[in-house]
This record gives structure tokens, C-alpha cells and sequence, in this order.
């Protein structure tokens, strides 16, 4: 299973917030290149990255910090907040980004997911957000009256390879995965799950491992000494590079 340390963006900063609520967000590192070499040199191959202020504008706005970290890094950076454009997604990839997530532009407009998906194929990283089983959008302000389960075979069908799935009322609480919500999402769909939000400890790692997950994201826990990344990694199994 991979680890994917992550790092979310506000105003230039390496912040984290407490449910998707920008008012609690916490500076939590020095730079966004400092915490990913960091993350790098104990052992990640992978990062997650999101443009939380790109998220809200619904544009990019923190992507020199996110080629800053690709340029200067050997680690695979995956990309999510305010891409709801095919020559975003461009700018993106042709810059040395690996893969890019399509969250609200994927729930509000199929034609363009659709199309990216086709164009990029496995390069395309579908996010799903939920409040209370609902599919939440622009920067967690929305929620709809879209169930997880049926927006993921949705995105199946369009052809998304790989799912990341946040339960927010668990997100930067530290108060472990929501193990019942993932279990059931990876087997109505065949897409690679990534499990977002809540993870505290190696013994969380443990427990998506066995539930035959692709990924776990790893953030708060890391900022706050919970969980160390070489842990996570041993318990995700060994890091691979797929």
C-alpha cells in the first residue's frame, strides 16, 4: 500500500486544517520544498499536494510551490485544488506533476472529467469528499445531495482508474479513518482507493492495509508526531512506486 505525506497550501503557507474549515488553518512547516524533502528522506516516494486557495477560486494559485517541490525533489507529486480546466490539467503535467485531482470540477461537470480522462487516463486522480455519505465541492463549502457510492461507480464508468476518498468530519482530527465507509466504497467499485482523514497512527495504517486499499494519505499525524513516515511505510508494507 502507498503512503502519500501531504501537504495543503493557503497563502503561499504548509498549513493544515480541522474539517475543511479554513478558519482553523495552522501553519505546520517551515516551506512546502523543506517539508517535502523532509518527507523524501524518510523514505516517501509520493506526495500529495493541494491548493487549498486554488480550491476556493476555483484556478490555481499556489503552483509555483508545487513545481518548486517537483523540481527540487525525486518524488512523484500529486496535485488537487482548483483544476477545472483541460489546459489547467496541461499546465500541470507538462511541468513535471504526475498525476492531477479532479474533485468539484468531477462532481459538476462530467463532459470535462469525461474528457480528461480520455485524454490523460491514469494520470486523472478522482476526489470524493463526503459530509455525511454526500459528495461535498468547492473547497468542502458545498455539500450536494449525491451519495459517495453512487458518484464512485459513476467515475468507474467514465473510466477513473483511482479514487481518493476523504470522510471530512474525520479530516485533521486525528481520530482514525472511517474504515466502515472505505470498505464499503472499495467493494462496489474496482478503482484504486486512497484513504484520506483521520489517520493517527501506524495501527490505522494497519487497518487499510487489510482492507485491501491502494493508498493511504498522511498529514496531520505526521505534522504532529503521532505517526512517523518510516512507520507508516513499514506498515503500509513497504513503499513501492506504482
Amino acid at each position: 500500500m502507498l503512503i502519500f505525506p501531504a501537504i495543503d497550501m493557503k497563502d503561499g503557507e504548509c498549513v493544515r486544517l480541522r474539517r475543511g474549515d479554513y478558519a482553523t488553518a495552522q501553519k505546520v512547516a517551515e516551506n512546502a520544498l523543506q517539508a517535502a524533502q523532509s518527507f523524501e528522506a524518510d523514505g516517501a516516494k509520493w506526495l500529495h499536494m493541494v491548493d487549498l486557495n486554488g480550491a476556493k477560486d476555483a484556478h490555481p494559485v499556489n503552483a509555483s510551490l508545487v513545481f518548486q517541490v517537483a523540481q527540487n525533489t525525486g518524488l512523484k507529486v500529486e496535485i488537487g485544488g482548483g483544476i477545472r480546466r483541460m489546459d489547467t490539467i496541461e499546465y500541470y503535467l507538462n511541468s513535471g506533476i504526475a498525476r492531477v485531482i479532479l474533485g468539484s470540477a468531477a462532481l459538476n461537470n462530467p463532459d470535462f472529467t469525461t474528457e480528461a480522462i480520455r485524454t490523460y487516463g491514469d494520470k486523472i486522480v478522482i476526489g470524493i469528499d463526503a459530509r455525511d455519505g454526500f459528495v461535498a465541492a468547492e473547497g468542502w463549502l458545498e455539500t450536494s445531495s449525491v451519495d459517495y457510492i453512487a458518484f464512485a461507480k459513476q467515475m468507474e464508468q467514465l473510466g477513473a482508474q483511482t479514487i481518493i476518498f476523504t470522510d471530512i468530519s474525520r479530516d485533521g482530527m486525528l481520530s482514525g479513518p472511517n474504515l466502515e465507509m472505505l470498505d464499503k466504497l472499495n467493494r462496489a467499485v474496482s478503482c484504486n482507493i486512497v484513504a484520506s482523514g483521520g489517520i493517527r497512527n501506524a495501527k490505522d495504517i494497519t487497518a487499510l492495509r487489510k482492507l485491501g486499499l491502494y493508498g493511504a494519505i498522511c498529514g496531520k499525524s505526521l505534522y504532529s508526531g503521532t505517526l512517523k513516515l518510516a512507520d507508516a511505510v513499514a506498515a503500509a508494507g513497504g513503499q513501492n512506486e506504482a
